[in-house]
């Protein structure tokens, strides 16, 4: 086992789900205007054979010299976040119990959520705010 404080895997656990939610939040920025199947191939190395068999399966691959530079920089980043989260969240799980890890990487829902409000300025219903906090409370109900 790594060596390090008890609670190490909780800063872990928490900067993974920050990562996650720039995942989604970035992607949804570098998205625009491209086929969702080629945009997956781009982001994602892990499943990089599968998302571009997609791609030219379903010929998006034609599309390719569309991409805005824009697109190109914001598939880049979602890509560094989500390598990023996958490494914080495997250290936790190294370091950490699983039933208190994964709860705390699962609050990237509402990291994303805040992240989609304040960056992408979608709509803050009373729903939405709602869902945050019941599922930030499930998350601590978990954790202690």
């Amino acid at each position: 086992m790594v060596k390090g404080g008890k609670n190490m895997w909780f800063a872990f656990a928490l900067l993974s789900a920050l990562f996650a939610a720039f995942t989604s939040i970035l992607a949804k920025i570098g998205i625009t205007g491209i086929n969702s199947n080629l945009a997956t191939a781009i982001r994602t190395i892990v499943v990089l054979i599968v998302a571009w068999g997609m791609v030219f399966l379903t010929g998006a691959h034609h599309g390719i010299t569309n991409i805005s530079t824009k697109s190109w920089v914001f598939l880049i980043l979602s890509g560094v976040a989500t390598g990023l989260s996958w490494l914080f969240y495997y250290y936790a799980l190294q370091i950490g119990e699983a039933s208190k890890v994964v709860p705390v990487d699962k609050f990237s829902v509402v990291i994303s959520i805040v992240l989609a409000f304040v960056i992408l300025h979608e709509a803050v219903t009373v729903k939405t705010v709602l869902g945050a906090v019941f599922i930030t409370i499930g998350t601590f109900i978990m954790i202690l």
